[in-house]
Order: C-alpha cells, then sequence, then structure tokens
C-alpha cells in the first residue's frame, strides 16, 4: 500500500496561498573547525545522514481526481546538490547582511515537484563564521512527532564519527492507473462516511472539541483586538534575530507559580508595548494582543525551557494567551501571564491539537483544503501573532565538526499576520527569530532588539 499523507499534511499544504508559503525552518551560525566547512562538507553529512529522514528523498504525488489523500513517493530524480546550495554575503559579511540574505531566502515557495526541503550555507560572514538556513514544509515534518533533517545532522562532539552511507536507490513511482487502485482500496478499508454526511461528522468532531475544552476557548468567540500585527501580507518577507541570557529566564521563573514560558511571553509583550509606543500608537491601560501559542508536551504540562529535551513529545497544548500590553509595570505583566498560563493548564481549558487533527481526518482532501483556507482566513479575527517556545540541549552541539554558536527559528505568516516570533533555547541563551511581512513591518528589527531591552527590564523589576 501507498504511503499517504495524513489529512493535517494535506491541509497544510492546501492552506498555502502565493502570499502565505508555509514552510519552517531556521538560522544555524557555525563556527567551522580548524579544517574548514564548505558545500561540499554540508553535502557529505547530509548524505550519510539522510536515511534517518526517508521522507527527505520522497515527493508528493496527487491522487487524480482527489479521490483519498496523496502519497510520497520515491524521487526518482533526487538531487541532493540541487536541496543542499551554496551562497554567499558581500564584504564586509555582517549579521545585518545575513539577515537580509534570510528574509529573501524564506520569502520563496518550496518546489512541489520535488522532495519539500532546502539548505543553503552561507559563507563569507564576518569572524570566519558560516550560517545554514534551513526550510522544510510541515507536511513532512510536524515539529513534535517528527525529526527535522537539521535535527540528524546534528552531532554532541565534533570528532563524531561520519558512519556508513547505506545503498539507496529509489522505488518505482506508480502509475495513475495504481494510484486510482490504491484510492479505491483504501476508500473499502477505511471508508470516511458519505460524502453527504461528511460535513455533520466534521460539525459533530468540532462540537466535541469545544466541549472537551470548555471555557478555554471562550476567548476565542471574542475577536481579537484590533492591531497594526494583521493585515494581509505580502510576499516578501525580513527576518530579524534576538539573543538573550537564559540564566536571567531561570531566575524569573523560579517566582511562586511562574514558569520560563511565562517569562518568554512577558518578554514578548513588554517588546510590543515598547514597539507600539515607539510607532506612536495608543496603548491604554487595559490594552491586550493575543497570541497563539503552541507548545510541545509530553502529556502533561508544557515542556519549560532550559532543560535538555531527549524523547520528542507526543502532543501539542495550544493557548490564546492575552499579553497585557497596556499594564506599564514588568512585574505585574509577569504575573498576570503566569495567572493566563495557569488557567490554560488547567483540565478543561487547554486547546488540544490532537483533538484537532482528529477533526480533519473525519473529511476527505476537497474538504480539508477547504476548512484550512477558512482557518486560515479566520487567524486575523482570532489572534494578533504567533509565538512559539521549543526547548533546546544546553550542551554544545556540532555539523560535521562545526560548532553551533547561535539558532534562530522561523515560523511561517499565516493569513492576516503580519509577524510570528518562534522561541528557542541552546546551550545557555534564549534565541528569538522574527519573520515579519516586508511591507508592513519595516522596523522589525526595532522589536527584536525591545526583546532584549524587555528581559533587562523585566529582570531590574523582579526582586
Amino acid at each position: 500500500m501507498s504511503d499517504r499523507l495524513q489529512p493535517l499534511d494535506v491541509s497544510f499544504l492546501s492552506a498555502e496561498t502565493p502570499n502565505t508559503p508555509l514552510h519552517v525552518g531556521g538560522l544555524a551560525i557555525l563556527e567551522p573547525a580548524a579544517t574548514g566547512f564548505d558545500v561540499a562538507a554540508l553535502r557529505r553529512r547530509v548524505e550519510q545522514r539522510i536515511a534517518l529522514v526517508p521522507r527527505f528523498r520522497r515527493r508528493v504525488r496527487w491522487v487524480p481526481g482527489g479521490l483519498s489523500q496523496p502519497v510520497w513517493v520515491d524521487d526518482s530524480r533526487f538531487d541532493l546538490a540541487y536541496h543542499v546550495r551554496r551562497t554567499g554575503l558581500p564584504t564586509p559579511g555582517t549579521d545585518t547582511q545575513l539577515r537580509a540574505l534570510v528574509g529573501r531566502l524564506i520569502s520563496g515557495h518550496l518546489d512541489r515537484s520535488r522532495p519539500l526541503w532546502e539548505l543553503y550555507l552561507v559563507e563569507g560572514l564576518s569572524g570566519g563564521r558560516v550560517a545554514v538556513v534551513a526550510k522544510s514544509h510541515p507536511a513532512l515534518v510536524d515539529g513534535v512527532g517528527g525529526v527535522d533533517l537539521l535535527h540528524v545532522l546534528l552531532d554532541d562532539s565534533p570528532a563524531t564519527a561520519d558512519g556508513v552511507t547505506p545503498a539507496w536507490r529509489p522505488d518505482p513511482e506508480p502509475g495513475t492507473a495504481e494510484l486510482v487502485l490504491d484510492a479505491a482500496v483504501d476508500l473499502v478499508r477505511h471508508p470516511v462516511g458519505a460524502i453527504t454526511s461528511g460535513a455533520q461528522h466534521a460539525w459533530s468532531m468540532a462540537g466535541r472539541v469545544l466541549g472537551a475544552t470548555g471555557t478555554g476557548l471562550l476567548a476565542a468567540a471574542r475577536p481579537a483586538p484590533a492591531s497594526p500585527l494583521n493585515v494581509e501580507p505580502g510576499r516578501q518577507r525580513r527576518f530579524a534575530t534576538a539573543r538573550t541570557d537564559l540564566d536571567l529566564y531561570r531566575r524569573l521563573g523560579k517566582r511562586p507559580n511562574t514558569t520560563v514560558n511565562d517569562v518568554v511571553l512577558a518578554t514578548v509583550a513588554g517588546a510590543l508595548r515598547s514597539w507600539l509606543l515607539y510607532r506612536g500608537a495608543p496603548v491604554p491601560p487595559d490594552a491586550v494582543l493575543r497570541a497563539l501559542v503552541p507548545t510541545s508536551v509530553r502529556g502533561g504540562p508544557p515542556a519549560a525551557f532550559g532543560g535538555d529535551v531527549g524523547e520528542v513529545g507526543s502532543r501539542v497544548a495550544t493557548s490564546l494567551v492575552d499579553l497585557p500590553i497596556g499594564e506599564p509595570s514588568p512585574a505585574i505583566r509577569l504575573t498576570q501571564i503566569a495567572y493566563s498560563m495557569r488557567a490554560h493548564a488547567e483540565p478543561g481549558r487547554k486547546v488540544g491539537a490532537d483533538a484537532l487533527v482528529r477533526l480533519s481526518g473525519f473529511a476527505p482532501a476537497t474538504l480539508n483544503a477547504m476548512a484550512a483556507r477558512a482557518a486560515s482566513g479566520l487567524s486575523r479575527r482570532l489572534f494578533n501573532l504567533v509565538v512559539t517556545n521549543a526547548p533546546g540541549p544546553q550542551r554544545p552541539l556540532y555539523v560535521a565538526g562545526a560548532r553551533l554558536r547561535e539558532i534562530y527559528p522561523f515560523v511561517p505568516l499565516a493569513s492576516g499576520q503580519a509577524v510570528a516570533i518562534g522561541v528557542t533555547s541552546y546551550d545557555g541563551h534564549v534565541y528569538y527569530g522574527l519573520n515579519a511581512d516586508w511591507d508592513a513591518m519595516a522596523d522589525v528589527d526595532v522589536l527584536a532588539g525591545l526583546l532584549t531591552e524587555s528581559v533587562d527590564e523585566l529582570t531590574e523589576a523582579t526582586p
């Protein structure tokens, strides 16, 4: 039988528009070893490890007539040189030039006729450093249950053995008749129900989700506050970064009933408040901005930053959190956010992504596409921005002997969103990556700088 895409994966593909590519990824800055680091070394490492992530040599084939979900097939023309590319910065190779390049790279869509990922080695960075920009589609990697290619390239030591590259020969691609026959067999074995009742099944499951999440979804019934963060994005992106000290978050997270995640959100809230004031926008005392905060969990509370992450989490907890940007006191903002996050953690107050995955499983591919587009259109009404929290290891990592010094994630912009903030921790620091619309966020570097000021302001204001 075919390796068929899951309904949620199809929804990610269907939700993309010319202005909203949905790939995820990150910027990794490396310090090469004395032996150097070039595109040949990166390709060699990818070739050695890609067998650990088989889908990175597969592409999507759609079933004729939309009879079933599309399938993964081996790419018979797979070309590593296409997916692992080399580029460079002009002299002097500043971090500002690097961020501008990243913005251009993440603006473009992935080629759907090939495996849905790309790696760019960026040379010419000042200080002898190099950078790797990674792009992969969520259909390949769900961020929780799946593993990204960049993850398997990382080693705990610069002297890690290369290993043996397994031989690979692509399986023959199925023809049209075989795709249709497999779809018919799947339909018999796993019927989705009558077409006329498909919507009823979806609404029934939606009701069960609403019932399961209880009052935690009442906030979703209220429109998100009006904000300059909510505009229709264009096709071009800007990328900004901020690096902060993890120890500051740990110290603040030792307050009663406060987690490091709360400190991250309070930092974002303080930066957004200062950014709006910088723009001359009114910020009344009761002003809030609503953030959609997905967090990897292991069947319990959200994982906190600052610890080594062993087994990948099995669920995603998603919360709609009102950030109190109108509150002038950093300490009170942190207290309010911590209280709000505790409320989301109570039984019946957490929006479970696993339930939403089951919801999409009741619909055929066509309905998934419609639902994904509708969800993208509703994003402006439900929340103002996305803030993702993903803890990382607190030890040095290496790629083919080159030490990973910094890593900045990026998450895609949904319809109606001007900026999305990805956050991760690694080796004693917390890294912010801001993916922003080119026209709406010409001052995204200002917002990134205010993140550093915000955590310092929190530290000074909190005993």
